[in-house]
């Protein structure tokens, strides 16, 4: 699909994934409303969201699903990650039980996930230097093992928000140059019925 201007519009579905307490909500609210806020109840099932970016010539229009931390809604992850044309996995760098459950999250994406998902590692809370639990170098290295891109990034004060989803953008452009528009789409949208999609922060 193209605009009048001739500029392309891609739909690339995006997932969150990531442990409760580590900010996703806070990271999507940043980037799609420029917002955050100190406080916030954790996300119930899902939330959803959207927005895009220019790319050179093209848009990448993001459909964002930002999923519960919570252990037990993690049965209904596979229904946000599949299909998904990239995911981002967050930790919290001041808490390293949170570093050892983003490992997991990768392994069961590249265990079931789609193998031509871009996945990103975002160590986030960078505002709070002091308090760090998980070093830069360490994450990453686990990242270039495992096929990641790595940014510690600080929803508070927006530092590689915005830069982690434009690389995002970037290799999806460059991973499918001709790819028609449904090669970046949602496959098959979850049940309504079961999320919650007002911008609760987890």
């Amino acid at each position: 699909m193209a605009t009048p201007g001739g500029n392309k519009i891609r739909n690339a579905k995006l997932v969150l994934l990531g442990d409760v307490g580590t900010g996703k909500s806070s990271l999507v609210l940043r980037f799609v409303k420029g917002q955050f806020v100190e406080f916030q109840e954790s996300t119930i099932g899902a939330a959803f969201f959207s927005q895009t970016l220019a790319v050179n010539d093209e848009t990448v229009k993001f459909e964002i699903w930002d999923t519960a931390g919570q252990e037990r809604y993690h049965s209904l992850a596979p229904m946000y990650y599949r299909g998904a044309a990239a995911a981002v996995i967050v930790y919290d760098m001041t808490n390293v039980a949170t570093f050892a459950r983003a490992k997991k999250w990768v392994q069961e994406l590249q265990a079931q996930g789609s193998a031509n998902t871009i996945m990103a590692l975002a160590g986030n809370k960078a505002d709070l230097l002091e308090s760090r639990q998980v070093s830069a170098e360490e994450a990453q290295s686990y990242a270039q093992e495992n096929g990641l891109f790595f940014m510690e990034t600080s929803a508070k004060t927006a530092v590689n928000v915005n830069d982690i989803f434009y690389e995002i953008a970037k290799r999806l452009i460059r991973v499918q140059p001709e790819a028609n528009n449904q090669g970046m789409s949602i496959a098959d949208k979850p049940d309504q019925r079961i999320m919650n999609t007002t911008t609760c922060c987890s």
